[in-house]
């Protein structure tokens, strides 16, 4: 590894990370006729071909469904939340270990279209609200853009990806360009009924990357809710069937797997990122590949461990870390908090198919000012109703034909619902790099420093109280509160790090995602977010990184880069 074998290659652009935003920033950067070499520290994942485990059903696997014991010894985070359906799309914590300061989940898929695979795939975008929310309460550091910025940039990702949701004028959730919505059940319906007009609050079907019809040869959606083994039918937008395909078709892209960026270097004369230093992740050789402008999507943390591994004169604490905010303000969306109730109605209505999303009551707290609460910002809730099934009475004593009888008969309807909650930029909140232990690649492992503090508690709080009201005045019985107390990183949302700002002083990137002092050096995945909101990000990182490339194209044609 001390060995550098230095190459000839030249490209326009490098991007770091084939995920959610590096899909797309290699499919921009290509259609702009930017020759680009995309690294991913994984294996390669085509489209269709390796999907496994996409048509098996649960008796198809050795343990069915369940992890082994092995597994959760060897994957004491990651077993949380994969099954054998889907295991082979997160990373192995022996072989990936970080350090927990304090518990966080910190969870990861090292392929080629990483998390792209199994996201939530809820499409929500940010609005005024949301990037005014700093400079109102006077807390982190004010977004360098607003609404207006990406409200083009919205549409664009929108209408490529195929997002299907209902519209409803709503100032704080702005609408967007859908297909056609999903269906609500009876008793989300009857849920919907009860609440409207109620403080702001209304019931909508979720917004998500499902195609509710086909859309750019790929769906539509078959309602098989098996979306985290990859999907054969196209039916949700990753960078496997839609992003990674499309840079490919303009001869300009080069895929690099098993290859993981160790730093990126910085030419003290031009005063720019030269390229970057890759170790092949199989043979521990080390290589150097060049470009005019390089994007960093490695996801959140693991780009921001790349900065702060990437030392020079120049950068003493890590490449672009002048304002000293460089790994600082890590935030991940609370969805601990909630509550589940009963209905005795509809008992002769079921529901067809297995549907791939929820319902979402957009956020309806901290829309005014002065609402008394003890609590900024505000949270949305997302949740479910379904009718309870065998599986709900696993353990229950019986046997014989009453039994039998009993576990085949649809149960009564149910609502699960609970709040995915903004947190707050603190600076405390943060990741390092540890000095002295290291991977089996020789690179510092990540320190993770994370705590919910009392203003996300206090929400929790008022999530559970408000949930239980609704399902109370809408007539469920059996209504109880809960909180899983998840630690941080559970929802996987993870932001923050290298945030955006308007002063290089307290920030590490511009309005146009660039590194202050190197304006060739782009970050637009979760860690440059200024806030967290409560909306689900992927949607703004898509946009944002649409936005950011074209700003680049355009600075690269007026030799400004």
């Amino acid at each position: 590894m001390d060995k550098t074998v230095k190459t000839e290659q030249v490209y326009d652009a490098i991007v770091i990370g084939s995920g959610i935003s590096g899909g797309w920033a290699a499919m921009e950067l290509c259609k702009k006729g930017l020759k680009t070499l995309l690294l991913e520290r994984g294996r390669d994942v085509k489209h269709i071909v390796d999907y496994p485990t996409a048509n098996l059903k649960p008796w198809d696997f050795k343990n069915g469904l369940h992890n082994t014991l092995q597994d959760i010894e060897n994957d004491p985070v990651h077993s949380n939340v994969y099954s054998p359906a889907d295991k082979h799309f997160f990373v192995s914590d022996k072989i990936h270990p970080y350090i927990q300061e304090k518990p966080f989940n910190w969870l990861r898929g090292y392929q080629v279209g990483g998390k792209s695979l199994t996201w939530g795939r809820q499409c929500y975008r940010l609005s005024d609200l949301d990037f005014e929310a700093n400079k109102k309460d006077g807390v982190g550091v004010d977004w360098p853009i607003r609404y207006k910025d990406l409200e083009k940039w919205y549409d664009y990702v929108e209408q490529f990806i195929g997002v299907s949701g209902k519209s409803e004028n709503l100032p704080q959730l702005p609408d967007g360009k859908f297909l056609p919505p999903m269906e609500l059940n009876c008793v989300e319906s009857h849920l919907k009924t009860s609440i409207k007009n109620k403080e702001n609050r209304i019931l909508t079907i979720a917004r998500v990357a499902n195609l509710s019809r086909g859309w750019d040869n790929r769906g539509p959606c078959q309602n098989r809710n098996l979306c985290n083994r990859g999907c054969p039918f196209g039916g949700y937008f990753s960078s496997n069937s839609s992003t990674i395909p499309a840079a490919e078709k303009t001869g300009n892209l080069t895929l690099r797997p098993f290859s993981i960026v160790a730093e990126i270097l910085y030419n003290e004369e031009t005063q720019k990122a030269s390229g970057v230093k890759v170790i092949d992740a199989n043979t521990n050789e080390t290589l150097i590949y060049k470009s005019k402008i390089i994007f960093v999507n490695a996801s959140t943390i693991a780009t921001t461990s790349i900065l702060l591994n990437s030392k020079s004169k120049r950068f003493p604490t890590g490449f672009g870390n002048d304002s000293g905010q460089l790994g600082h303000n890590l935030m991940d969306h609370h969805s601990s908090a909630g509550a589940y109730g009963v209905f005795s109605g509809f008992k002769d209505k079921y529901y067809k198919g297995r549907r791939p999303c929820g319902f979402l009551i957009p956020r309806y707290r901290n829309i005014k000012d002065n609402e008394g609460l003890d609590f900024k910002r505000g949270y949305n809730i997302q949740g479910d109703g379904e009718r309870k099934e065998w599986e709900d009475s696993q353990g229950e004593a019986g046997f014989g034909v009453d039994f039998k009888s009993k576990l085949t008969t649809p149960g009564p309807w149910t609502i699960w619902m609970a709040g995915w909650g903004e947190c707050l930029p603190y600076f405390e909140n943060k990741i390092s790099l540890d000095d002295i232990k290291k991977d089996r690649w020789g690179l510092p492992l990540v320190k993770i420093d994370f705590s919910f503090n009392e203003n996300e508690k206090n929400m929790m709080k008022d999530i559970q109280e408000t949930c239980a009201s609704m399902l109370k005045d809408a007539g469920f019985s059996d209504v109880s509160m809960f909180n899983y107390n998840k630690p941080g990183g559970s929802t996987i949302h993870e932001m923050g790090t290298a945030r955006m700002g308007t002063d290089p002083a307290t920030s590490v990137l511009n309005s146009n995602n660039q590194i202050h002092a190197a304006k060739n050096v782009f970050v637009t995945d979760g860690s440059c977010m200024t806030s967290s909101a409560c909306q689900n990000p992927s949607l703004t990182y898509m946009a944002l990184t649409a936005r950011a490339v074209d700003f680049a194209a355009n600075e690269i044609t007026n030799g400004n880069l």
